[in-house]
């Protein structure tokens, strides 16, 4: 089985396939022989085909080769590679990750183990399969057999493969290579130059040695200005013009000997589109035009004006001693040009027909700026300008009709202005300055035009033949790219339509001061700083940079001085301003046809742009070999800048002119890296191996391989190299990028991958090429011998078409552990890897074609190859019978050689005794295909075939049914355990929902299924029994499902219980299920909520016993859930809350849970205080509070009702617990206010009892911090409890008090000795917090010496006794403020009595008065304190009130300004100059009026007792009649809200003293000023008002409507 091994029996079989036969599979190869041997050598093939096949047959069927080597060694070496780092010796490629056991199973870690699985029943003498056997190791890893999907391991994920990335996808290391990726940009003015001149620049000596001379420039004076075309033309500073040819030669002196020279120097040139004129500029505003033919004399004069003709002027021209600074020809005509001078003017000129200078007239149109005498507009400030860019539109290679139009671009320093100058002047366009130019830059312009010219293949923009008109034009930093798009006029005789759009903006660094087109699409500019940048014009992309300022480029200041006014006037704020003004370069930097010439001070210049063979040849010389492969591979692709380096944009184009380079470079470098005299081997492999990936890499993207397998392996073969050579072909074949190799590199691929120990890597590499190249015979053994079945399967499938033989080669690995008559008694040969590893790879091999997929690679079968391989494989298993293979072969294949009698089914037979589990999840995939749905159009297509082979036939014919007939009939109990059949009975059932109308069962099988679901073998798989159960019961439905209930319960399937009882109502077994269901008990609070939820539909009976089952189960729910169940049973069955804690008695944290997720659910977080029917459960749960969150019990008792609790039962619980605030505030709820102060007062003695008893006790040093802790928490209580107690007091000082709180009061009421009820609790609590200062000061005072420090502190326990002493006297002057603030607030409490009875039992206990000092003057501070706070806040408020009564005076006085001077009725004027009826007059009366009604309020506030009666009153009311009429006045119905008088009058009174209107009717009534502004006299206002309401309505002549604003 040879295969083709030249290239011309390659050819001679392409034309024949082409000719004869078209694969029905474009991907599938087929072997050279097969496909041009007639069929006499295709009939003795196949004969060496069989004996083949039977050799190797023998070979592998000997027990003999178990002990191979070479196979046990190398899939242990890849078990071990398992272990190894992805990162080791980069002399080694990093070997695939996992070992081909781990390609069985896709999802190989969440499925319980096989392993656990028990024998069949006692007593049978059936082994289950080596997948099923304890103690033995499983085949495969632990799986669910039917979730699974088969995957092969080179299909896995590419994200997982260590295998190193394509070396397309790896940069090269080298010193000295430069790729073409070097565009520097303008910032990269530190990276390393190329070993290539980006520009070539070349002096022109002869032409500098006639000009830059002495004597030349005594002779013509000092070059000024350039301009290149077919000539290089200079100006000079003597007015002179040299023209000069390419080769340097002094062709023309123009000017010389004639007016020319005494106008000055040329300051600007122009060429003439045909090359024969030449237009110089002069100093003094003067223009010739010369025929460069005729020399002698000017063509054409075009003086200036003289400054005595500007002030009665007739014609327009430049103004004298105004420079020309810019100067073009228009079009093809040698008498129309165009020019502009430094002052900011442009003109356009066009000279008549004649003959001679002095017959032709000139006639000048002025198209841009002012004369220096032109007066300037009345409030008009014109801005100094220049033109700083100049340049009419040249022509181009075709015809177009903008030519017509004389096209001119003038830049300013604010508009770019285009111009059309024929047959008018007139604007075309406009553009403001962008806003991007950076702040305060330097102001610099220039403009370049490029036309449109004829193109040698389409735009692949726009895909027209012509380019468009271009102008790239920069303002500062911003460079602008200008398309022009011209649109035909309808009508013959007028010009074109002109639309510009701009497309493309680039921002540099620094200021550009030149700009010029090198192509169409490469511009290049000139900076500031003289550094050249050259740019891609479509993507703005800077492709090289670098400096000219060696160059000495020639500049001009031209424009500082017109614009120095605009420069001094520089506003740092305003970012629009410039700060500078650049100088003139444009006249020195000019390109034509690709060349830049420089003038510079010195000399001139021309440069030219690398192109890309001269920068692979600097590579080449400068011995980078790799970088000019790599350079010459991204051109050939496009990803370099090709526009720059003189490669043409159309693709195929490129790659004519770079493929054949870059075949010569790989072949040089190749030659050079091996040639004699080279560093030794081991030094160099780097820089092979480098090679080698870039020799790939090119070739790959010439799409031409044949010169690696041709030329450069022969070298790397040579050299002893070749395995690197190998290597790095490797990720080009497993990226598809190569697919076809010669098998002389096959040979050498695998002799290299299997001597190193890679066959893994190896056999990925052969799954991804075309078989129609690879040796078969030679490849076939090889595979065999190194274990590489997956390359075997493949290489038989896709270069053969045959899907026996692989599974054939696979059983037979097999046929070893049946010698002894028994299938698979041996159990320790699955340490093999033949079987752990190998024979496991026909099930995803099955599973693949089966499901119509290639093996191991998992692209889709072609239709037709498809359904012969699923044929084939079905009728191999299922035919029943020991087959002969390949046909015309006379020994069948047997299962057991050693036998005489094969069983029924033997190859079936010896998968499932393998492995059943695993087959049957192949298998399981197999049925969701098509192929086995057994469709009429299966049958019908195969009518149309004539005579069809027997596993043809076999695959029409075969459906489930029959496969699962089959299966029933093998895996019978005799011949199989029960660990085996347990996986049918699971594959039966869950395909059964899925194919009904395939599959049809009796209800006995059902049954019987069903049963043996129930009885599985081991735990391990009754998650599987039981969803195999369930996928059952969806369609089989038992007659007697009730019996079945006990086999359910027994095999634990409670899913399956559920449903039963969910059908059936039986909710309390239901509830009961979730409970013994161990992996879904938290779902029984939804059972229970769907049960006893309103309108459930349970009766009375059934949700008793659901409770019952509640109550049964109550501590178990809330060992689940306890903030859960106690909403639930709350929601649903509150009734049982009593016995959801009698369950929990033992454990009363989880019943305070329980009762707080009762009485105080949170809800988003906030809690919410509930009551509850039962208060029992109240008074628990403030004594388990108590014991579990004391310091929650008060928020707690003040949250609820005290109706809610009973004392006697939680007071308890609060003393034992400490909670002594708690329980006060619970007796004073109660009742009984003097107890809860006598608790409250014997809980403070206790305190300071705690207190003094920690200062007297002796400390060690380690206890001292502890010591004061314990001080400072006493403190705090003693503060919280003494808050408590006037909380207490002044609760009961209110003067809504019930005095029935108290017990009755036996004070007499003439005895001022006997105190109030309330005013006893305060002389209680007075009592405690003095008693206890008074206790811990003499404490304190009665310490020894020794224990007091300097400081203050303690050293006994370091307590800070000021501390101490500052907080207990804080206590005293709270509760005294306390009393204060209580006597002051209207209650009955009277603080002298209270004080007077406390110093009367003080006196008694304390018969020194002195040691009441301290605590009289705490007394006295507290007064003292609250009488500076008192008149502190009432100066404030004073203050504060003074101030917005301020403010509400003068808002007040302010009116409303109305929004004229006429009245909106009658149209008249009202107010302000011209007014008629004495309006001032009457505003006077009025202010007089106003001012003696103030006199009166004063005079009545201020005035004596005797005038207070009456008088007062009447005073009262006349203010208050007069604030009220102001108020309503102030109410206006208006746009505003309200009504005013006009600006200069108040408010008040409006209509009391308005103005009235005269008897007469001359004088103006009443002004009204609406709060809309709209003002009315108020007699026009009423008779308006009067019109808009109906009649019934009367209007109270006080608020008023707007008529306008409504």
């Amino acid at each position: 089985m040879s295969s083709a091994s030249s290239s011309e029996n390659d050819a001679e079989g392409d034309e024949e396939m082409a000719e004869n036969k078209v694969p029905t599979d474009p991907s599938e190869e087929v072997s050279e022989d097969r496909r041009h041997d007639d069929e006499a050598s295709e009939t003795l093939e196949e004969q060496r085909m069989l004996e083949i096949l039977e050799e190797e047959r023998a070979g592998i069927t000997t027990p003999t080769s178990m002990e191979n080597g070479g196979l046990g060694k190398g899939y242990r070496n890849i078990q071990q590679d398992d272990h190894v780092s992805d990162l080791e010796d980069n002399q080694h490629m990093p070997r695939r990750k996992g070992s081909p056991a781990e390609s069985v199973d896709s999802i190989p870690d969440d499925t319980p183990s096989i392993q656990g699985s028990v024998f069949s029943s006692p007593g049978s003498s059936v082994l289950p399969s080596m997948a099923s056997r304890p103690g033995l190791s499983s085949p495969t890893p632990s799986f669910r057999p039917f979730d699974r999907r088969f995957q092969s391991r080179l299909t896995s994920s590419p994200l997982n493969s260590p295998r190193t990335p394509s070396p397309s996808l790896l940069s090269h290391s080298r010193q000295t290579s430069f790729s073409s990726k070097l565009a520097i940009g303008t910032e990269d003015t530190d990276a390393p130059s190329p070993p290539w001149e980006v520009v070539r620049w070349t002096k022109l000596k002869k032409l500098n040695n006639q000009t830059f001379s002495e004597a030349g420039k005594r002779k013509f004076g000092t070059p000024t200005c350039i301009s290149v075309s077919a000539s290089i033309v200079l100006g000079t500073s003597k007015g002179i013009i040299l023209i000069f040819d390419y080769h340097q030669n002094l062709k023309s002196i123009i000017g010389l000997g004639t007016i020319a020279v005494e106008c000055g120097a040329v300051t600007s040139i122009a060429i003439s589109a045909d090359h024969t004129t030449v237009a110089g500029g002069h100093a003094n505003g003067s223009i010739f035009t010369w025929d460069t033919a005729r020399s002698a004399r000017p063509f054409l004069s075009i003086p200036p004006l003289e400054s005595s003709h500007l002030r009665n002027r007739t014609a327009d021209g430049h103004v004298a001693n105004f420079a020309i600074n810019h100067l073009g020809f228009l079009g093809t005509r040698h008498t129309a040009l165009v020019s502009a001078n430094d002052r900011g003017m442009a003109f356009s000129h066009l000279a008549s027909r004649g003959t001679g200078a002095l017959g032709r007239s000139v006639k000048t149109t002025r198209i841009l700026g002012r004369y220096p005498n032109d007066k300037t507009v009345p409030g008009k400030q014109h801005k100094p300008s220049t033109v700083l860019a100049f340049a009419p539109l040249p022509l181009g290679n075709v015809e177009q009709g903008v030519d017509s139009l004389g096209l001119t671009a003038i830049l300013t320093p604010y508009l770019l202005v285009i111009v059309s100058t024929t047959p008018v002047a007139q604007t075309e366009h406009k553009s403001a300055r962008p806003k991007e130019v950076a702040a305060h830059s330097a102001m610099s312009g220039c403009l370049a035009w490029f036309p449109a010219v004829k193109l040698k293949v389409k735009d692949p923009t726009t895909g027209d033949l012509i380019s468009k008109v271009k102008l790239v034009y920069c303002w500062s930093n911003v460079l602008t790219v200008l398309d022009v798009e011209e649109v035909e006029s309808v009508e013959k005789d007028k010009p074109p339509s002109l639309f510009f759009k701009a497309r493309s903006r680039w921002k540099a660094e620094e200021a550009i001061v030149a700009v010029q087109w090198l192509s169409r699409s490469v511009l290049t500019a000139l900076t500031i700083t003289q550094r050249l940048v050259i740019l891609e014009d479509q993507t703005m992309r800077v492709t090289e940079g670098f400096d000219l300022l060696q160059k000495h480029i020639f500049r001009q200041d031209l424009f500082s001085r017109q614009l120095q006014t605009l420069i001094e006037q520089l506003d740092e704020e305003d970012p629009s301003m410039h700060g500078v003004v650049a100088d003139a370069f444009y006249m020195s930097f000019k390109t034509y046809k690709g060349r830049m010439f420089l003038l510079g001070f010195n000399d001139v210049s021309t440069g030219t742009l690398s192109n890309w063979a001269d920068r692979l040849i600097a590579l080449m010389e400068n011995g980078d070999y790799i970088g000019s492969i790599d350079l010459a591979a991204s051109y050939y692709t496009g990803e370099a800048e090709k526009l720059t380096i003189g490669l043409p944009e159309d693709t195929s184009l490129r790659h004519s002119m770079v493929r054949d380079k870059l075949l010569e470079i790989m072949t040089a470098s190749v030659k050079f890296a091996f040639s004699k005299g080279r560093v030794e081997r081991s030094s160099q492999d780097d820089h092979l191996r480098a090679l080698a990936e870039a020799c790939y890499a090119a070739s790959v993207a010439i799409g031409d391989i044949d010169f690696l397998f041709d030329e450069a392996y022969e070298w790397y073969e040579q050299g002893d190299a070749e395995g690197i050579f190998l290597e790095t072909l490797e990720p080009y074949i497993l990226d598809g990028q190569i697919s076809s190799v010669p098998p002389t590199i096959v040979k050498s691929l695998v002799t290299h991958y299997v001597t190193n120990g890679l066959e893994s890597r190896l056999e990925e590499m052969i799954c991804h090429m075309e078989t129609s190249t690879l040796d078969l015979d030679e490849l076939t053994t090889l595979c065999k011998q190194h274990g590489l079945y997956d390359a075997l399967i493949y290489v038989w499938n896709e270069a053969l078409g045959d899907y026996i033989t692989p599974l054939i080669d696979l059983l037979t690995l097999l046929i070893p552990l049946t010698q002894n008559g028994d299938y698979f008694s041996n159990g320790d040969a699955t340490e093999d890897p033949n079987y752990g590893v190998n024979a496991l790879k026909m099930f995803p091999y099955l599973s693949y074609t089966f499901t119509g997929r290639r093996y191991p690679t998992g692209q889709s079968l072609e239709a037709e190859d498809a359904f012969n391989a699923k044929a084939e494989l079905y009728w191999f298993l299922f035919s029943g019978k020991s087959i002969t293979w390949p046909k015309g072969n006379r020994t069948p294949f047997l299962t057991k050689p050693n036998s005489s009698e094969e069983p029924s089914f033997p190859y079936l037979h010896m998968i499932l005794n393998f492995d059943a589990p695993s087959f049957l999840s192949a298998l399981n995939e197999a049925f969701e295909d098509s192929f086995l749905n057994n469709t009429p159009d299966q049958s019908s297509n195969s009518a149309t075939n004539g005579d069809m082979s027997e596993e043809y036939l076999f695959g029409l014919s075969i459906d489930r049914r029959y496969i699962v007939s089959i299966l029933q009939e093998v895996m019978s109990p005799a011949n199989f355990a029960v660990e085996d059949t347990i996986y049918l009975d699971m594959f039966i059932a869950r395909n059964l929902p899925k194919f009904p109308q395939y599959l049809l069962l009796s209800g006995t099988s059902l049954h019987k299924f069903l049963t043996n679901l129930c009885n599985y073998p081991g735990e391990d798989i009754a998650n599987d029994a039981q969803l195999s159960a369930e996928y059952l019961l969806s369609v089989y439905h038992p007659p007697d499902l009730a019996s079945l209930v006990p086999l359910f319960k027994k095999a634990g399937f409670h899913r399956v219980l559920k449903s039963v009882y969910k059908a059936d109502k039986q909710y309390a077994r239901l509830l009961q299920a979730y409970f013994d269901d161990p992996e879904d008990q938290d779902a029984a609070f939804d059972c229970i909520a769907d049960c006893l939820r309103p309108r459930s539909g349970l009766s009375k009976k059934q949700i008793s016993e659901v409770c019952e089952v509640i109550k049964t189960h109550a501590k178990a729910l809330v060992d689940l859930d306890t903030t859960r169940t106690a909403r639930t049973i709350d929601a649903f069955a509150p009734s049982l809350h009593g016995d959801v804690l009698d369950s929990l008695e033992s454990e009363p944290m989880r019943q305070y849970e329980y009762l707080e997720a009762i009485l105080e659910p949170k809800n988003d977080g906030e809690t919410e205080v509930r009551a509850t029917p039962n208060s029992s459960f109240m008074d628990h749960y403030v004594q388990l509070m108590c014991r579990f969150n004391a310091g929650h019990v008060v928020d707690y008792i003040q949250a609820v009702e005290s109706s809610d609790l009973h004392l006697e039962k939680v007071l308890p619980a609060m003393v034992s617990g400490g909670v002594i605030d708690a329980a006060v505030i619970l007796m004073a709820r109660d009742g009984q206010v003097q107890a809860a102060m006598d608790r409250l007062t014997n809980h403070l003695g206790f305190l300071e009892t705690a207190l003094l008893g920690l200062l007297s006790a002796g400390v060690q040093n380690s206890e001292q911090n502890s010591k004061e802790n314990a001080a400072s928490e006493l403190l705090e209580t003693l503060q919280k409890y003494t808050s408590v107690g006037i909380w207490l007091c002044q609760g009961q000082s209110k003067p809504s008090t019930r005095r029935a709180t108290f017990l009755p009061s036996k004070r007499a009421s003439s005895s001022k000795s006997s105190l109030l009820p309330e005013e006893l609790l305060w002389l209680n609590l007075m009592d405690s917090t003095v008693r206890i200062t008074q206790a811990v000061s003499t404490s304190l005072s009665e310490l020894p010496g020794p224990e007091a420090s300097s400081t203050g502190r303690s050293r006994s326990g370091q307590i800070d006794t000021g501390k101490l002493l500052t907080t207990l006297r804080t206590l005293v002057q709270r509760t005294f403020t306390a009393l204060l603030t209580s006597t002051s607030s209207g209650s009955n409490v009277s603080f002298l009595r209270v004080l007077r009875a406390f110093l009367t039992r003080a006196s008694i206990s304390s018969p020194n008065l002195s040691d009441l000092r301290a605590v009289l003057s705490s007394i006295f501070s507290a007064y003292a304190y609250e009488e500076s706070i008192l008149s502190l806040s009432d100066r404030l408020l004073d203050k504060d009130l003074f101030l917005n009564v301020k403010e509400a005076t003068d808002l007040r006085q302010r009116g409303w300004r109305p929004k004229g001077s006429i009245c909106e009725g009658c149209r008249k004027r009202v107010w302000g100059p011209g007014t008629a009826g004495g309006v001032f007059k009457k505003w006077e009366e009025k202010q007089g009026l106003e001012r003696s009604k103030r006199e009166e309020r004063r005079a009545a506030l201020v005035g004596d007792d005797v005038t207070r009666g009456k008088a007062k009153a009447k005073a009262q009311v006349d203010s208050t009649d007069d604030s009220a009429s102001g108020s309503e006045d102030a109410r206006g119905k208006g746009k505003g809200n309200g009504v005013s008088s006009t600006a200069d009058t108040d408010d008040d009174e409006e209509e009391g003293h308005g103005f009235k209107p005269a008897a007469n009717g001359d004088e103006p009534g009443a002004l009204i000023v609406l709060a809309c502004r709209h003002i009315y006299h108020q007699t026009c206002l009423e008779a308006v008002q009067v019109e808009d309401i109906s009649g019934d309505v009367v209007h109270d002549g006080r608020e008023y409507r707007c008529p306008i604003d409504g």
